[in-house]
This record gives C-alpha cells, structure tokens and sequence, in this order.
C-alpha cells in the first residue's frame, strides 16, 4: 500500500486528528497525528489487516527546540510496506501515550526517549531511567541541557 493511500484512509477514520501528511520524496512519508488519539491511530495501523504494521522498528524522541516530538517507524512484515507517524508536545507538559501495549518493543525505546529527552509515556508499565543512573538530573539529549560538573563528587567528562 502506498503512503498516500494509508493517509487517506487514516484521514477518512480519525479526521482532525490527522494534522499533517508529507511524502516529498526526500523524506520518509509521514502523519502527524494529534496526541490523544496516537494510541486509536497505531492500534488501526496495526490491527486492520490492509495496514498490518506489526512491527515498530524505531521510537526516537526529538527535540525541536520549541517542542519535544516522538517517531514512530513502523513496518509491516507480511505485506513490505512502511510508514511514520509523528507526534509533538510542549517541553512543559510532554506527556503521550505509550504504545507499549501495542508494539512491545516500545517497551526500551520509551524508556530511552523518557531517559534523555523527558517524554513522558502514559500507561507505560515500568518508565524508568534505562542509561542515565536513576537520580541522575535533566535530560541529556535536550538543545537546552547543561551538563552537570560533577556527580556524587565525581569530575563529570566532558
């Protein structure tokens, strides 16, 4: 199925919530979607069999300066065809829901998002740090983020 066709029918369902689609042909072609209903859209992705994205290759956090982002690379196995859904929140409240339950490889990849950029994943069983020590400050990943000197009275590397 070509992304124009997945778009269309992603649109025909979930209206409004499809913000934006792009498919220049330098770009991977994508949906952003609006945040409450992420989960309903990658369920549909995942579970109508002309979709059938059963495999989420990739989950990044992103940091747009203004806005946090998530990413979403998705395939699908059986029929080779793939697709990216996009979503943003405010650095203020970045709070989006997991789809853990959806894909189970989201499992680490939200972890590692959580860790270094902050995104908090909603309905997430165990959103804990995965490479930063758990009292570990700030998010490393972040444009605005300052490294600390020292942790524990241990001389930070630069």
């Amino acid at each position: 199925m070509q992304a124009q066709e997945i778009y269309e029918k992603l649109k025909a369902e979930f209206g409004d919530a499809i913000i934006e689609f792009n498919a220049e042909p330098f770009f991977d072609p994508f949906v952003r979607v609006t945040t409450d209903k992420l989960f309903d859209i990658c369920l549909e992705l995942r579970d109508t069999p002309e979709f059938d994205f059963d495999y989420l290759a990739c989950l990044s956090g992103m940091d747009y300066k203004e806005n946090l982002g998530v990413v979403y690379h998705l395939y699908s196995i059986k029929l080779k065809h793939s697709f990216v859904v996009k979503v943003t929140v405010s650095k203020e409240n970045p709070v989006v829901p997991s789809v853990e339950r959806i894909w189970r490889t989201a499992d680490w990849h939200e972890r590692e998002a959580y860790d270094m950029m902050g995104i908090q994943f909603e309905g997430h069983h165990n959103l804990i740090r995965i490479l930063c020590p758990y009292d570990w400050e700030g998010f490393p990943l972040r444009k605005d983020y300052v490294q600390p000197d020292e942790y524990h009275g241990m001389k930070v590397p630069y």
